[in-house]
């Protein structure tokens, strides 16, 4: 059995505070974009998971990888589940603030679920997808919602963004998310429950009034991204902003108006 998990981008994401547990509770809008990994699952004759991988290269341990991780978590709950060999093969950029991996994880849940008929609600995925990561809960709902906590809480919204195209600008650098949490200064946090308000609001009106806390950040410690932020809007994009912690920056455009900009061959390049 074979599912296509789609990835995301943030559309504005403000950090509103630190918790007590070390988290911070932010605001964002999740949606989810049309490039997509394909996560096949078959049972095997033998135990736990066997992993293949085509595609993007993947230079982590079997055992680390969040998929195999969403396996094991269901198997301690379903000891009677069988093992499966289980092939990825990666399209969507990692590392790349577009939550591929998180999808994976996802798409891994909602396959055994099916596959073996644990008839597991959608509420109860929900539960498992938190437990493999913050923005996992998204993949099993998969619909444009506004996203707090840290992440988890979900409100689905009506944001259609299908007469436009969005292009993906991914450089080879890795940003790690921890680090840019802990480069964050508070007196940069945005105050909480504008992204709603603003969101419903004419795309032409983001450029000013929505922004990504991260970028004040990561754009000094990779320039790189500040100008490619740039170069989107000197093209013509409606809206441009950093995917998540980055390091994707993506543009908003017209559909009938798309341009023609040049990149380094080393970059990844997607029009959604």
């Amino acid at each position: 059995m074979v599912f296509f998990s789609t990835c995301k981008i943030n559309i504005g994401l403000h950090i509103i505070n630190k918790r007590d547990d070390g988290y911070h509770n932010i605001e964002t809008i999740f949606y989810p974009i049309g490039l997509k990994d394909a996560v096949e699952i078959v049972p095997a004759d033998t135990a736990g998971v066997q992993l293949t991988t085509t595609g993007n290269s993947i230079n982590i341990a079997a055992e680390d990888n969040i998929c195999v991780k969403a396996y094991y978590l269901l198997k301690a709950h379903y000891p009677l589940l069988p093992g499966i060999n289980m092939h990825l093969h990666k399209v969507i950029p990692m590392g790349a603030g577009l939550g591929g991996g998180s999808g994976n994880a996802s798409a891994v849940l909602l396959l055994l679920n099916k596959l073996f008929n644990l008839q597991l609600s959608t509420n109860a995925l929900l539960a498992y997808a938190l437990q493999l990561g913050s923005d996992c809960p998204f993949f099993i709902i998969n619909k444009p919602c506004i996203a707090t906590a840290r992440g988890e809480l979900l409100t689905a919204i009506k944001l259609d963004l299908s007469p436009y195209k969005i292009l993906l600008i991914t450089p080879p650098i890795h940003v790690s998310t921890q680090h840019a949490f802990a480069q964050l200064n508070p007196i940069f946090f945005s105050k909480k429950g504008t992204l709603a308000s603003c969101i419903m609001q004419p795309i032409i009106t983001w450029k000013d009034e929505i922004k990504n806390d991260f970028e004040s950040t990561v754009f000094v410690a990779h320039p790189q991204l500040q100008a490619i932020k740039e170069k989107l809007y000197q093209a013509g994009a409606i809206y441009s902003a950093m995917s998540g912690s980055g390091s994707t920056v993506y543009g908003i455009f017209n559909a009938d108006a798309m341009p023609q900009i040049n990149f380094p061959n080393n970059y990844s390049c997607h029009l959604i």
